[in-house]
């Protein structure tokens, strides 16, 4: 994403921007806590004892003798590599029937209290702070996907690009599919394919296709190549629209000198493009 937007603190900003545009679905991931104080996530979780507040917690389990209902820590039971009632002496072989496991208790060392549920706390190891939950700062982290329209979408543009790279390598262009351009600043661009007759070629000709499972292509993308190409200046931009563009979008694609295609399939895209370029290609 940073090659494409230039700089990792518009990363956020840019999918946000798809996400509201039905491009990508984003779900919450994970969510991390950080420090408060110096904003730092590299936290330790405790278990601190409720009276003084120490974590120098030990936690035991507690068992229960099923037959004369004898509760304590299961260290007491502990005999040898047996467990033992420690009330009426009788050998606990089977889970569930002879005994069973009936919470959770905790000794806390510094004060020499007992319970059954530490508090939370969270640990700065580098700056020594401490905070509760009340006190905690989160972030949220989130996973991206592409969306059933726009897979559909990137699916058909990406079977064009492929025949246009054929076509073009065997014209004698170097091609990329997808192809990233740095412009004048400093950011990287992608378009569906970038062609140059040599490697370090600056007279290089760019692509974008975009197709739409409605009738027409809508002026957006024209925009988008625009500010991509008002970048990176190449020789030549080309704009293949699967199956048609709307008439704003024909419009800007003449007023931003960008060369425009409309193309049902393969045949009809290459057709266009040894049309449109003229002695640029074979014809």
């Amino acid at each position: 994403m940073e090659k494409i937007v230039g700089a990792s603190e518009l990363v956020d900003d840019f999918l946000k921007q798809l996400t509201n545009a039905n491009i990508l679905k984003r779900e919450l991931y994970d969510r991390t806590v950080y420090c408060p104080k110096c904003g730092s996530v590299r936290i330790s979780i405790h278990y601190d004892c409720p009276y003084c507040k120490s974590f120098n917690v030990e936690k035991s389990a507690l068992v229960e003798h099923m037959s004369c209902g004898y509760i304590d820590t299961e260290e007491k039971f502990h005999t040898k590599e047996k467990l033992v009632c420690p009330r009426c002496t009788k050998e606990l072989t089977k889970p569930d029937l002879d005994y069973r496991k009936a919470g959770v208790w905790c000794i806390c060392h510094n004060c020499g209290k007992n319970f059954d549920i530490p508090v939370a706390s969270h640990f700065r190891r580098d700056c020594h702070s401490a905070f509760s939950y009340e006190d905690a700062g989160f972030w949220d982290f989130y996973a991206y996907t592409l969306t059933a329209e726009a897979r559909k979408e990137a699916s058909l543009g990406w079977i064009m690009a492929d025949p246009i790279r054929q076509f073009l390598e065997d014209d004698g262009y170097r091609v990329e599919t997808p192809g990233f351009l740095e412009g004048k600043s400093g950011a990287s661009h992608v378009f569906n394919v970038t062609a140059s007759r040599r490697e370090g070629e600056k007279e290089t000709i760019v692509i974008d296709i975009a197709t739409s499972t409605e009738d027409e292509v809508t002026e957006q993308p024209v925009i988008a190549l625009f500010a991509k190409i008002y970048d990176v200046n190449p020789a030549k931009a080309y704009f293949i629209a699967i199956p048609q563009i709307n008439e704003n979008g024909k419009k800007m694609a003449k007023l931003y000198n960008i060369n425009l295609i409309e193309a049902k399939d393969q045949a009809e895209a290459i057709k266009g493009l040894r049309t449109a370029c003229g002695s640029d290609f074979k014809q």
